[in-house]
């Protein structure tokens, strides 16, 4: 999707800072952190939230869930939070599908 930040960093267009990356699955530290890290994880193809996935795609979003625990033993995080916003009633801001890995000694939210 041509106006979507996320895709753009996919394709390198925006740089970001690496945490992982395979075939399917991008991480990079959040430009704006909320927590000591912050980590956003996202599928490399455009889907807009767990709403809109379709049957061929959760394969993929099982991939990008088990990119999770790769990217917590790498980073030595023993402890985080995982959150996904969906739509914008759920606080999502930009909509391609995304899950935040925050962990730290302050994490924002219920505890």
């Amino acid at each position: 999707m041509s106006d979507c930040i996320f895709c753009k960093i996919v394709d390198g267009d925006i740089p970001s800072k690496k945490v992982y990356e395979d075939d399917s699955v991008l991480a990079f530290y959040d430009a704006h952190p909320k927590a000591d890290t912050h980590i956003l994880v996202i599928p490399k193809q455009h889907i807009v939230n767990l709403y809109d996935v379709q049957a061929h795609q959760w394969p993929l979003v099982q991939q990008v869930l088990q990119s999770v625990q790769r990217i917590a033993e790498q980073e030595n995080l023993v402890g985080y939070r995982l959150i996904s916003n969906n739509g914008a009633q759920g606080g999502q801001e930009v909509f391609h599908m995304h899950w935040h890995i925050l962990a730290g000694d302050k994490l924002p939210g219920f505890q």
